[in-house]
């Protein structure tokens, strides 16, 4: 799996579970689905995201179009 593919997939499941806890707990959570909308816009301006430079670490490779 590459590092573009993963960081969809961790930020899709963050929406989802703030959305669930705004639901079920209190909507205060959708403040962290705004702070990972605001991170994919910053990653989408700069090119760099710090879950990206942490999978690389892991070990995930770079999308080879």
């Amino acid at each position: 799996m590459t590092v573009e593919r993963t960081l969809r997939g961790i930020a899709g499941f963050f929406v989802a579970v703030s959305v669930v806890l705004a639901v079920v707990h209190s909507p205060w959570w959708l403040a962290f689905a705004g702070f990972v909308a605001l991170n994919l816009l910053q990653s989408a301006v700069t090119d760099w995201c710090p879950m990206m430079w942490i999978l690389s670490k892991l070990g995930l490779g770079k999308c080879e179009a």
